[in-house]
């Protein structure tokens, strides 16, 4: 019984804590594009791989470099790329870029800020109007 209690303190922990994941695991998706008849266009639509789902409802552990969208609304991206590389104005693939719903809205951020936060994260395969990744519960590591 001693060595069961020894065991939980020592690795509790480590069960307990954020699981880090890098933007080569989110890149663990394919997307195929589909007319959107309200759009009027084509869109992305992800398909998910087994490493992501897996990750679904989790809290990770993460970093990239913050894309503000409305400082006053506390809206946030987490991109895999400063600004100039982003998805938005880069090259880069939609797998690397996350929203961020920060716990506690209050702290501002500048663009290109190197960042690294924990929080839930969401999977989004049906909203055209969110990221494909979102972080809720988001806070700053200190």
């Amino acid at each position: 019984m001693k060595t069961v209690l020894l065991t939980l303190f020592f690795f509790a922990p480590a069960l307990l804590a954020p699981i880090e994941v890098s933007w080569k695991t989110l890149g663990d998706v394919k997307f195929e594009k589909k007319w959107d008849e309200q759009e009027g266009m084509y869109v992305l639509y992800p398909e998910f791989g087994q490493s992501v789902k897996n990750l679904e409802g989790k809290e990770i552990r993460i970093s990239g470099y913050v894309i503000p969208i409305d400082y006053n609304e506390n809206n946030y991206v987490l991109s895999a790329f400063p600004y100039s590389a982003c998805f938005f104005c880069g090259g880069a693939g939609p797998e690397s870029v996350m929203a961020l719903k920060f716990k506690n809205k209050g702290e501002k951020f500048k663009t290109d800020t190197r960042l690294e936060v924990t929080g839930t994260l969401e999977l989004n395969s049906t909203d055209i109007y969110e990221m494909n990744y979102i972080l809720r519960n988001a806070e700053k590591v200190k």
